[in-house]
């Protein structure tokens, strides 16, 4: 009986826990959106405002994992979404959340196409390899001799 109630305790806890940090989560990200949009649109600049929300949602946090600032802004651009007539002036600023998002959708696209290049030049190599060996195949080792002096 006693060892029963015991599970029946860790079971709780495990299921309450985490219901609890991610609702914590979930109103940081809340507020720290709130944070964000209402000093932009108080006219203040990105950066101040962006640290601001993130110092917010991190002290929120806690816990041994930080959030990262990719994390933060996400939480943000979430919270604006899902309560965009609240945050209807705020989406014009989300794009400054991410502002290398199209820096790094340009390296992927060099990468691959240099990738796709290098695949190319070596179908090509093999494909003059195969054609050169089919010409030195035509000429027999007697063809050679026969034109030696």
């Amino acid at each position: 009986m006693k060892g029963f109630k015991k599970k029946l305790i860790f079971l709780t806890l495990g299921i309450i826990s985490p219901i609890s940090i991610q609702t914590l989560k979930v109103n940081a990200g809340s507020f720290g959106a709130e944070i964000f949009c209402t000093m932009r649109d108080g006219g203040n600049d990105h950066e101040s405002s962006w640290d601001a929300a993130y110092t917010y949602i991190k002290k929120q946090k806690g816990g041994i994992f930080k959030v990262s600032p990719k994390q933060a802004a996400a939480q943000i651009t979430e919270s604006v979404i899902r309560d965009r007539e609240t945050f209807s002036y705020c989406v014009e600023y989300l794009d400054q959340l991410h502002p290398n998002r199209k820096l790094i959708r340009d390296i992927q696209n060099e990468e691959e196409r240099k990738e796709k290049e290098a695949q190319q030049r070596e179908k090509n190599k093999k494909r003059l390899e195969k054609e050169l060996e089919e010409a030195n195949e035509e000429y027999s080792e007697e063809t050679i001799e026969r034109y030696s002096y």
